[in-house]
């Protein structure tokens, strides 16, 4: 009555015996935003807002070690998802994004509080870079950060990828 049953449970454990190959893994994170791009010549130049989406794709080797509560896994997503909150949407989430050279940008900060000021234009291009950078920083030595795309709107995204860079 049994057998059939431990037959199918020494097939499978021999089946999962397979050599961990490199897998990539995404994770999406949402956020909101406003933004204004100095010297722009369109109507981004105004302060405006944006509900961002963020996928996050890393790569690497899935933990081998079957005593390992991580077995399996390249890396919990909480991880994952902790990395990317504390490096990206804490600071972001509901800021307003300004180049640091931008006029007012200081008393704007001291009146409204979460004023993020930046050495670059805060385009959509600009920001997947710099999350990439920031990102990296943070993961394991294991685990390699892929690419990134961040919608800007529901049609409008910008990639990064780490083998172009």
């Amino acid at each position: 009555m049994f057998f059939p049953y431990i037959k199918f449970i020494i097939i499978f454990t021999l089946y999962m015996k397979i050599k961990m190959q490199t897998v990539r893994i995404t994770k999406e994170f949402k956020f909101e935003g406003a933004h204004a791009l100095l010297n722009y010549d369109g109507k981004c130049r105004h302060i405006h807002g944006h509900s961002y989406i963020l996928h996050v794709t890393v790569k690497g080797t899935p933990e081998d070690n079957e005593l390992s509560p991580k077995y399996g896994m390249l890396i919990d997503f909480s991880i994952l998802k902790k990395i990317v909150n504390e490096n990206i949407l804490d600071k972001f989430d509901h800021a307003l994004i300004l180049r640091e050279n931008a006029p007012l940008s200081e008393d704007i900060k001291n009146i409204y509080g979460n004023v993020i000021t930046v050495a670059f234009q805060p385009t959509c291009e600009n920001l997947v870079i710099y999350f990439a950078e920031q990102i990296k920083k943070s993961l394991p030595a294991n685990v390699q950060l892929y690419s990134l795309k961040l919608y800007e709107t529901a049609t409008s995204f910008a990639e990064w990828y780490a083998e172009e860079n």
